[in-house]
């Protein structure tokens, strides 16, 4: 099949779901199908720039910043990002190119206009690979109400629902969010579980045994860490641990809490925790050999059901999962089984 998957995000970033994206491409390769990936890009120069890398064309169309901006900045930015691509699009050698499926990832919310066209031009079918239920977790957590924004939020995440012939969740208790969608003809919706490939076995950089850690059994969390992920209950347990000269912990990623989490770790004076920039996803299985548990962190206030990337990771390298959850998540019935 002549695929088309779009997302904003892909390698070189390095966050989950990036290497989600990168594996299931090459998992596309492997298996035969001619595989383009849409990305937007904010730094190149060029109004386009196409490239193949691992027998897949990836094609980057110049869209304004949506990372690494105030919340207002990017909301506009996103909503203007399927249309900018769109129009660099028709610029390019690609845009008359017919495609036998669309695939889709989310986040973000906002690829609506940009798949509705791809997919009328082909006479095609869509897939949403749906992994962050916005805005309902932004209402959960306290970060949004019942007003203008939310309901804009959730006209435009409905948008990009009707526009997929089958909708992905992560996990079997998020098709609550979908009861309408289920009982539409010519419409499915069902669990399509994360997914990681075989690891690359680079060595990190990262070196405990060359920290204030050495010597000590290492509780990892890698990825995200924000408002979503409710990061402080751990730095009580470090703190809790303080008298454990065993016991360490790594933080390792980069988030809007990161400040936060060490000017507390700093003002406590808590010794048995090192923060990291995030690193390189080939380099986790080095830095999991190295520690004994991985950390799993959602916000208790989630009513959706996540299932993170760095879980996957953690199984995948052999490291049990102390998890903090929200209430009734699936993640408590898969970490036990």
């Amino acid at each position: 099949m002549r695929i088309a998957l779009i997302a904003d995000t892909f390698p070189p970033f390095i966050n989950s779901g990036a290497v989600q994206l990168r594996d299931l491409s090459i998992e596309f390769v492997r298996q035969g199908h001619d595989l383009t990936v849409v990305l937007p890009s904010c730094s190149q120069l060029s109004p386009s720039h196409l490239e193949s890398v691992n027998g897949m064309r990836i094609l980057h169309l110049k869209t304004p910043k949506i990372k690494g901006v105030v919340y207002i900045r990017r909301t506009i930015s996103e909503l203007i990002m399927p249309f900018a691509m769109l129009y660099q699009l028709k610029k390019t050698e690609l845009a008359d190119e017919q495609w036998d499926g669309v695939v889709w990832y989310s986040p973000s919310i906002f690829h609506g206009p940009l798949v509705k066209q791809l997919k009328k031009r082909s006479g095609c079918k869509g897939y949403l690979i749906i992994r962050d239920i916005f805005p309902e977790w932004a209402l959960d957590l306290g970060l949004m109400g019942r007003g203008l924004p939310y309901f804009f939020f959730s006209a435009v995440a409905h948008y990009q629902y009707s526009l997929a012939d089958v909708i992905g969740v992560q996990s079997a208790g998020n098709l609550i969010y979908f009861k309408k969608w289920i009982k539409k003809p010519y419409k499915k919706v069902e669990v399509l579980n994360n997914w990681l490939d075989k690891p690359v076995r680079n060595r990190c950089s990262i070196r405990i045994s060359q920290t204030t850690l050495k010597g000590k059994k290492i509780f990892l969390y890698a990825g995200n860490m924000g408002v979503a992920q409710s990061m402080h209950v751990f730095i009580d347990l470090a703190e809790k641990f303080l008298n454990r000269e065993d016991v360490g912990f790594l933080f390792v990623g980069r988030g809007v809490s990161l400040e936060m989490l060490e000017s507390q770790v700093n003002a406590k004076k808590i010794s048995n925790i090192l923060f990291f920039d995030e690193i390189s996803p080939d380099e986790m299985n080095d830095l999991c050999s190295q520690c004994v548990a991985g950390i799993v962190a959602l916000n208790p206030n989630h009513k959706s059901h996540n299932i993170p990337g760095k879980f996957l990771m953690y199984m995948q390298n052999g490291l049990p999962v102390l998890a903090n959850l929200n209430a009734g998540n699936d993640l408590v019935r898969i970490i036990k089984s």
